[in-house]
């Protein structure tokens, strides 16, 4: 019997080296600069205007000789943009956490500190006690200026602010297999703390909360499930509970891993009686294949038999994220409030693209987003966030 299993052993190695030599995987590697640098929808916020390389990054490609070679290069070819909403559909158990969906601390650079502005409620950072305002003082034995430079140079990359707050927040986010050890500052003084990364403590939750705000008001909060069809059928039950002129308030407040339009245009058509645009869509690669513009504008419309007479309230803040972002969008379109702080700001609609050789899955921005008077949805802001 070992004999025999050791026999499958062997074929089965020889069968992924066969598979290997097939897959052109150096060749995947160059496929990814090109497909980025003709999809991706925010060239302009790279340095230069031209996809960000290095020595480093030329070494990496040049060596890329199997998958995991390939999915390292595409992780620091993905980190090379310095946006959240650009991942890898593989990984490493290694890896770095995605943010904001595996992350509770939302870290910026303020000067020559880096400051938490956001802490994710009922997270392991805010059961020790980490509070907006307090300092990331280091990460591990490094500073956080050290860490977050050590972490572009590995990259070949100088460090600017928007890549600063890229790195902090992924650094404090830590890699998806171990705890992250962190010393925040508070006023004059300092902790070191250990805490679990979010991998470990994620939660089932139903699609959304139903619960009284004790006011009269009754709060609908989506518990990060914008990309279910369930939470169709469990707004819909939500909505039809209440009368018709109840006021509700719609709590995104965490939906970081964003979601599909379905959902959002489900929850948007109760409030209203008639066609609606909420979102305005750019395509640049189209732009830039062709010299013609491509934009077009989505509209919700209404479902029959399903219609609330009270605009909601919508809450969001940085655990808001990508259809969170457009439904609040969608709702200010419509004459909603949207209250709370500025959102995680992901930038534009993600595709899917497959690498030609290996079908290595990255993820990255190919459409601009803006709201239906024609700002950036990244640079959109709540009414509390406008001091109003």
């Amino acid at each position: 019997m070992w004999k025999l299993l050791s026999a499958f052993a062997v074929v089965a190695a020889v069968s992924a080296q066969a598979e290997d030599k097939a897959i052109d995987y150096a060749g995947d590697a160059a496929a990814l600069d090109k497909l980025i640098i003709e999809n991706y929808a925010y060239e302009d916020h790279w340095p230069g205007g031209t996809l960000p390389d290095s020595p480093s990054l030329t070494a990496e490609r040049a060596a890329v000789h199997d998958r995991d070679s390939l999915l390292r290069y595409a992780e620091d070819r993905i980190a090379s943009l310095a946006d959240h909403h650009a991942i890898t559909g593989s990984s490493f158990k290694d890896s770095w956490a995605i943010i904001p969906t595996y992350a509770d601390l939302w870290v910026e650079r303020r000067g020559e500190v880096f400051v938490i502005d956001a802490v994710k409620a009922d997270s392991p950072a805010a059961k020790a006690g980490v509070v907006p305002g307090d300092r990331l003082v280091s990460i591990g034995d490094m500073s956080t200026t050290e860490a977050v430079a050590g972490f572009w140079q590995s990259l070949g990359l100088p460090v600017t602010q928007e890549r600063a707050d890229y790195g902090a927040r992924v650094l404090a986010a830590g890699r998806r297999d171990r705890p992250r050890d962190l010393t925040i500052a508070h006023k004059g003084a300092s902790r070191r703390l250990t805490l679990p990364n979010l991998y470990s403590v994620q939660e089932n939750q139903p699609p959304l909360s139903v619960i009284g705000d004790g006011s009269g008001s009754s709060i609908i909060r989506i518990n990060n499930s914008l990309g279910e069809q369930d939470t169709i059928k469990a707004f819909d039950q939500a909505m039809a509970a209440l009368p018709a002129n109840a006021p509700v308030v719609l709590d995104l407040s965490d939906t970081p891993s964003g979601g599909n339009t379905s959902v959002a245009r489900a929850m948007m058509s109760w409030f209203i009686d008639a066609p609606r645009s909420y979102q305005i869509h750019r395509l640049p690669a189209e732009e830039r294949e062709t010299g013609i513009t491509r934009q077009w504008t989505e509209q919700v419309l209404p479902r029959q038999g399903m219609h609330h007479s009270v605009l909601p309230t919508v809450r969001v803040g940085r655990w808001t994220g990508s259809m969170g972002e457009g439904i609040a969008i969608g709702f200010s379109a419509l004459g909603a409030r949207v209250e709370g702080t500025r959102m995680a700001q992901l930038k534009g609609a993600v595709y899917d693209f497959s690498l030609p050789s290996s079908g290595l899955v990255v993820k990255v921005p190919a459409e601009r987003l803006y709201t239906i008077k024609g700002e950036p949805r990244e640079d959109f802001v709540p009414a509390a966030g406008r001091g109003g």
